[in-house]
């Protein structure tokens, strides 16, 4: 009599199931992610059922005419619609793990199982840290490997939501390098003057950003992921301290809040552990890291298919591997401001601050 084993592939399944709802529970952007257009993090999902490498995001800019009235014709003076798109590709990647079952059987702990774990934590923070990168690019290129021309282009495109330190005056003529080193650790660390600023710049700006909508409370809010460093700094602000007695249950609940977070003037500011750090740029050499403060539409995020798992078998069974697999793309909303569709970028749904992040001492 034969015995009946089960098939691989329903073992990797009831993995993929439970790793897929450990992943969204632990993902630090889980909060601000949807297919809608009122999230931060938009996501499309149009290649999961379509071939294709790249997914266009469209942009339908709000109509400013005066219209006519009375007996005006109106034909013939119609508005046109202003649109602009930007194409967002996906391409794959993936890790993965290989253990000889000798080792195996050698093992205190099961090793399948261990990188099983350590093959979801990487993929949670590879996510986070391409959102992060995606975040802090420059017109698409990472910041790290920008050069100082890209960054003075962008800052020009941008200065209406750019902001270093505490000052819209620290902008120095729109040189990037000069106006981070207007950055000192006395008056340019984050406070809710500085927050308040930047909520001004977000509702100002051309064209202005949007906040979240919360469905069913008619509240809008911004959120600002800041680095621990500047985090520190903000909680130090007496106004701010005072102002966290008065955050309600019910928004606490909400789901784009979570344990820690700080509300002020409807801003959301959330710590991110990895937020970028750029050493030496600030005033006498200080630290300094930016502020993402978003509204809607901040983030693209294309998707041909999630987070998965493989399995492999290797040396006539001697080493079995696990693999996890995406196969997406994040990329910075900016859409056109000049004549053409991607003439003069800017940030569609972002204001980018700098604020002082001198380590503890």
């Amino acid at each position: 009599m034969a015995d009946t084993s089960v098939a691989t592939g329903l073992t990797v399944e009831q993995w993929d199931d439970k790793y897929f709802r450990e992943y969204i529970q632990e993902m630090p952007f889980k909060g601000e992610s949807g297919t809608g257009e009122n999230n931060i993090i938009q996501v499309k999902e149009d290649l999961m059922s379509k071939k294709g490498s790249t997914v266009h995001y469209a942009l339908l800019n709000r109509l400013t005419g005066a219209g006519v009235t009375g007996t005006s014709t109106l034909e013939g003076n119609e508005e046109a619609l202003d649109t602009r798109s930007q194409a967002v590709s996906v391409i794959k990647r993936r890790n993965a793990v290989r253990v000889p079952e000798q080792d195996e059987q050698y093992s205190a702990v099961s090793l399948r199982e261990a990188a099983k774990v350590g093959l979801k934590d990487w993929s949670i923070e590879n996510t986070r840290d391409r959102i992060l990168t995606a975040m802090h690019s420059i017109n698409g290129v990472a910041y790290g490997s920008a050069s100082e021309a890209n960054k003075d282009a962008w800052l020009v495109d941008n200065a209406d939501r750019v902001l270093f330190g505490a000052a819209i005056s620290n902008n120095s003529s729109n040189d990037h390098s000069a106006s981070l080193a207007n950055i000192d650790n006395t008056n340019d660390q984050l406070t809710s003057s500085a927050a308040s600023l930047m909520k001004r710049i977000a509702l100002t700006a051309s064209p202005k950003i949007r906040p979240v909508r919360v469905k069913g409370m008619n509240r809008r809010y911004y959120c600002a992921y800041v680095h621990p460093l500047v985090m520190r700094d903000l909680k130090t602000d007496t106004v701010i301290t005072a102002a966290q007695r008065e955050v309600s249950v019910r928004e606490q609940n909400n789901k784009l809040f979570e344990g820690g977070d700080i509300v002020w003037d409807g801003i959301i500011f959330k710590e991110v552990d990895d937020m970028p750090l750029l050493a030496g740029v600030g005033a006498a050499g200080i630290q300094v890291s930016p502020v993402f403060f978003c509204g809607a539409q901040a983030v693209a995020h294309a998707i041909n298919r999630r987070w998965y798992s493989t399995e492999e078998v290797f040396d006539y069974g001697d080493k079995h591997g696990c693999a996890i697999n995406a196969f997406d793309g994040f990329e910075k909303l900016r859409f056109g401001t000049g004549s053409g569709d991607t003439d003069d970028l800017k940030d569609h749904g972002m204001v980018t601050g700098y604020f002082a992040a001198v380590a503890d001492s």
